[in-house]
């Protein structure tokens, strides 16, 4: 049978056996589709439109069962090998939480320092993710998964055997490189290889796994606290294993299938999908993929920088913005603040213990786990638009709990009742502090006090030893020995008992966060671009992600200094609440469209491409007029035969 024929009989046992007789006319699913009826449009007949109506959803039920049934189990194991390139991106980001409590006390950190070690990382993620989308619309979306597996593995061996901060700040920009490049790659090369119907949930697991890796390195941070030193070694180096694991994994798995028929290499094109897709008739697949290349490159003009097209052109320029606008708002809603710092944030409201906030926040970590993997279920079930509203309506309100915690913390904050003068300068501010609040604020200053059951009696606020921030300069405080007799030195947070506040504040953040705002514009990124602008589409999101991450991470430290603790969460709720109507207005419904039939949701204005639940309803087809999308109306199906 020739491929024309086999195009033109969907050979669908299952679908005889549903509708009960063949279908007179063949369905030609592919990117120049013949015209179907919608369910809601008028007809001459009203009783041959129900039956059409009917017909066509057994046929759409069936073809989708069928799917479903023959989905190969190497789907799986190529999406299972890409997303660990995602949890060592959420290892990576995750491991540093605990680290830095044990490495500014080992290496007497400043907090210029701490920013820096944790925002290098992110810096360097947000050139090779601009970077990535040149590398992968050059070598291919697999040569860039091994490369960055490589700078992986690379940058563990540098942390684990770090003489000094020096190298420490060096292997922490070598393994942001890795980031950045896996964080832009991964998404996109499941999202091409999957199939339709798992596409969404595939592309998510990818954000589960950056979840797990977060979680997993909250435990190892744990485990490895408890070592009297060196332990953060431990912690930084283990990665190196998924690493390896990946990067010899990926020896074996094959380039995206779409990237091979842009670059005409048809024939291994055909190979891969007969590998991915199974027993299924590819054709289709082949010609609709390569129909709507060659339809593209027409559209986008051809000639120029693929940036300038993407810019000129409106519908991908409005995806652009939309695609930038969810990873921004993503990381202005405090992520990863929460994350790089959420063991410094549980000290800050009142946790002493080093060990226990690392473990309280692997807490946290696992709950920001468990829910992104209800989000993995959401996915194709609530649709994207619908969760990322809920997710990130619910982040503004856990932002604002969270900061209400602080605030009641400090309303409650131990009163400074010693005013010691110190012998080293006759200006100390530190010493005219009333609360132990304000005494925080001021990363010179500590809090030296003692208990009295639960209560804090003879407090000051005394100046920090510039060698170590563990100890006072001078007085009850400077040392192990003075510290004997059950005094106690706080350099960041005030001993108080409402702590748990915060971290049910940090809990339910994770909870809204993590199904929709956590996934979701990695997911739609990975959709909303033609291929011709696929690489450098998510190039440019993922370094807005990146620099935003940057910007958040770098200036959290700095901005709880000048606005308060609480004062620095209220921002975040705001910022989050600008991110509900930016969704609200700018986001359209991608659930269930084939990535060839996406752009044509973002021809409308930019306001108002985000209005889409009234087709949730009915069936949209869409068919191809001059290489471009041409949207089908009910009023238009009225007329077609």
């Amino acid at each position: 049978m020739s491929r024309k024929s086999s195009d033109h009989e969907y050979n669908l046992r299952s679908l005889s056996n549903l509708m009960g007789e063949r279908r007179k006319k063949p369905n030609d699913d592919s990117g120049e589709r013949s015209l179907i009826k919608a369910a809601s449009s008028s007809s001459i007949n009203s009783q041959a439109t129900a039956t059409a109506a009917s017909t066509g959803d057994l046929e759409r039920a069936a073809r989708k069962q069928f799917q479903e049934d023959v989905t190969p189990s190497f789907v799986y194991v190529l999406a299972g090998f890409s997303a660990l390139g995602g949890f060592l991106f959420g290892y990576d980001t995750g491991v540093v939480s605990g680290v830095m409590l044990l490495l500014k006390k080992e290496m007497n950190l400043s907090a210029l320092w701490q920013e820096l070690l944790v925002s290098s990382t992110v810096g360097a993620a947000a050139l090779s993710a601009l970077a990535g989308g040149v590398l992968n619309g050059f070598w291919g979306r697999r040569p860039c998964i091994l490369l960055a597996s490589f700078l992986f593995s690379v940058g563990a061996v540098m942390l684990s055997v770090a003489p000094s901060k020096e190298i420490l700040l060096v292997g922490r920009v070598v393994v942001g490189l890795g980031i950045g490049v896996a964080s832009m790659t991964v998404p996109v090369y499941i999202a091409e290889s999957a199939p339709t119907h798992l596409r969404g949930r595939l592309v998510t697991i990818n954000t589960l796994f950056i979840t797990g890796g977060q979680l997993f390195a909250s435990v190892i941070d744990g485990a490895f606290s408890y070592l009297p030193k060196d332990g953060w070694r431990y912690m930084l180096g283990l990665s190196l294993f998924p690493a390896v694991l990946q990067f010899f994994g990926f020896l074996f798995l094959p380039e995206s299938p779409r990237w091979l028929i842009q670059k005409g290499k048809t024939q291994k094109a055909r190979r891969v999908l007969s590998q991915i897709r199974g027993n299924q008739n590819i054709d289709e697949e082949y010609d609709s993929i390569k129909t709507s290349i060659e339809d593209e490159e027409k559209e986008s003009g051809g000639d120029g920088p693929v940036i300038w097209r993407m810019l000129t052109y409106p519908p991908t320029r409005r995806a652009l913005i939309v695609g930038c606008g969810l990873q921004m708002f993503q990381q202005l809603s405090g992520i990863n603040t929460v994350m790089y710092y959420s063991a410094t944030i549980l000290q800050m409201s009142g946790v002493k213990d080093d060990k226990m906030a690392i473990w309280l926040a692997a807490v946290t970590a696992f709950t920001n786990f468990t829910f992104t993997l209800l989000g993995v279920w959401l996915v194709e079930k609530v649709g994207r638009r619908k969760l990322s509203l809920g997710s990130i309506a619910g982040t503004a309100l856990s932002l604002f709990v969270l900061a209400v915690g602080f605030l009641v913390s400090a309303q409650h904050s131990p009163p400074i009742t010693l005013h010691p003068a110190d012998p080293s300068t006759l200006n100390n501010t530190c010493t005219t502090y009333g609360f132990c609040s304000d005494c925080m604020l001021n990363p010179d200053c500590g809090f030296c006090y003692r208990l009295n059951g639960s209560s804090v009696v003879d407090s000051s606020c005394d100046h920090v030893n510039k060698a170590s921030t563990g100890e006072a300069a001078w007085g009850r405080c400077s040392n192990e020995t003075a510290m004997a007799d059950g005094t106690f030195w706080a350099y960041n947070y005030c001993p108080t008992s409402y702590s748990w506040t915060v971290l049910v504040g940090l809990i339910m953040y994770l909870i809204f966060f993590a199904p929709g705002m956590g996934t979701m514009p990695w997911t739609v990124n990975s959709e909303i671009y033609p291929l011709w602008a696929r690489s450098t589409g998510n190039a440019c999101s993922s370094g807005v992600n990146w620099m935003f991450n940057v910007l958040v991470s770098l200036t959290f430290l700095h901005v709880t200094e000048y606005l308060t603790y609480y004062g620095a969460f209220f921002l975040y709720s705001g910022l989050a609440a600008l991110g509900f109507l930016f969704i609200y207005g700018c986001l359209p419904e991608t659930k269930g469209k084939k990535l060839e039939e996406i752009e044509s949701l973002f021809e409308n204005q930019l306001c108002t491409c985000g209005v889409s639940d009234s087709d949730e309803g009915r069936h949209v087809e869409y068919i191809r007029v001059k290489g471009s999308n041409y949207h089908l109306s009910d009023n238009d199906a009225s007329d077609v035969e």
